[in-house]
């Protein structure tokens, strides 16, 4: 009934193949295999013998039954049908099933021995965010639509699972359109055949999925909530992996957020450092000033200068810690540069006695003054307050006026008649 027990022979060779002991657990079998198959992949210039070797014994050491009916009988067993026969498959399909469905050479086994994973494509979405944002950083919650594979026929688009070649194709998944470029010039397009999308299948109408109506994909909402890092910079991205569009035989590409930072009405970010424009009256310059400064989170800094100090107009000062934080070292912060111009009184005189007594106070002396026999060679000027955008706007507009005026056609010559 059960037929004869097989002779006993050799059974370490499948180990030796993959350079194993026979102890070897399922992980080091397939890391051996792993290692050993991409060496001796043909497409990499290896033994296809060796590599069809290697396939054949991770396909029986992989098998628990396999395994135990090779470690009692050896590989005659398994050839004579006990426990379903070794190395009958073929080793670019046992490659390609251990590494996901993908060469990791981009073209080895080829489409005639199976039809490869592709990736989908990434989603990028802009995110507008404002400086405060990224000082102290935030949290959103996006509503994004998307697509995924339907749950009803797990992305087959069939009630039974079952497909037949596309006509259109022939299961290629592609078409050839042929176009004249000239006298007998021809070119060949290939271009996805839109009758199967490019999967190379075909379900036939009562066959389809009631809820996916065969396309094998439904639309679906996902929340995604979107982690803003304090210091992070402008068009900087945030990544979620895998949660792009699905589609079937196909890796799922990742959802991208490009943070797009807008403009702050005061302070202006440079790297780490953040600055920030102040006038000061020339009072202010000249004698001290104080104010409040609020910050990006909303604390209050005393700007003040020191006793009996002068500040120039476009002079820089710095304070040091309280620029943007660091991104991933949030407690590490560069520096506030604070930029001052000083405001001059638009209007007014001062008197004589206040002059002098300006001159007895300010460290700079006025220039000497000249004598009667340089002011008798000089002429003497008479000075204008100007407006200078309306000057130039003036000259512009006389300038344009003469060019039109050169521009205009000459009148008729006008010849005397000889008599």
């Amino acid at each position: 009934m059960f037929g004869r027990a097989p002779k006993k022979s050799d059974n370490t060779k499948y180990y030796e193949i993959l350079g194993v002991s026979k102890t070897a657990a399922a992980d080091d079998l397939k890391k051996a295999y792993r290692k050993a198959a991409i060496k001796n992949h043909p497409d990499k210039g290896g033994d296809p013998e060796k590599f069809k070797e290697l396939a054949q014994a991770y396909e029986v050491l992989s098998d628990p039954e396999k395994r135990e009916i090779y470690d009692q009988f050896g590989e005659d067993a398994l050839k004579e049908g006990m426990g379903g026969g070794g190395g009958g498959h073929n080793p670019f399909d046992i490659f390609e099933s251990f590494f996901g469905g993908a060469s990791p050479f981009g073209g080895g086994g080829g489409s005639s021995r199976g039809r490869r994973q592709r990736r989908g494509e990434d989603v990028v979405h802009p995110l507008k965010v404002s400086l405060e944002d990224l000082y102290n950083g935030t949290s959103r919650k996006l509503s994004l639509a998307r697509n995924v594979l339907c749950s009803k026929c797990k992305g087959k688009g069939s009630k039974t699972g079952a497909s037949m070649k596309c006509p259109g194709c022939q299961g290629s998944g592609m078409k050839v359109s042929i176009r004249q470029l000239g006298p007998s010039m021809i070119q060949q397009v290939q271009h996805v055949c839109q009758d199967c999308k490019g999967s190379g299948e075909a379900i036939s109408e009562k066959d389809k999925c009631p809820q996916c109506k065969g396309e094998k994909i439904v639309q679906d909402k996902k929340v995604l909530e979107v982690h803003v890092d304090k210091g992070m910079q402008h068009s900087q991205k945030i990544t979620f992996q895998g949660e792009a569009d699905e589609a079937p035989d196909t890796v799922t590409g990742d959802i991208v957020f490009v943070l797009q930072v807008k403009e702050h009405a005061k302070f202006k970010r440079k790297n780490d450092d953040l600055f920030v424009e102040h006038t000061l009256n020339l009072t202010e310059a000249l004698c001290g000033f104080q104010f409040i400064l609020t910050h990006l989170d909303d604390r209050q800094l005393l700007i003040k200068s020191s006793p009996g100090e002068i500040v120039k107009p476009g002079q820089y000062k710095a304070i040091n810690d309280e620029g943007m934080p660091l991104h991933q070292r949030p407690f590490t912060k560069g520096k506030l540069y604070l930029h001052f111009s000083v405001e001059f009184p638009e209007s007014g005189s001062l008197s004589v006695e206040q002059c002098k007594a300006l001159e007895a106070i300010l460290p700079n002396k006025p220039s000497r003054g000249l004598t009667d026999m340089e002011l008798d060679e000089c002429e003497e000027t008479i000075l204008q307050d100007v407006n200078m955008d309306e000057e130039m706007r003036r000259k512009q507009q006389a300038a344009q006026e003469a060019y039109e005026e050169d521009d205009e056609p000459a009148g008729p010559r006008v010849q005397c008649a000889q008599q």
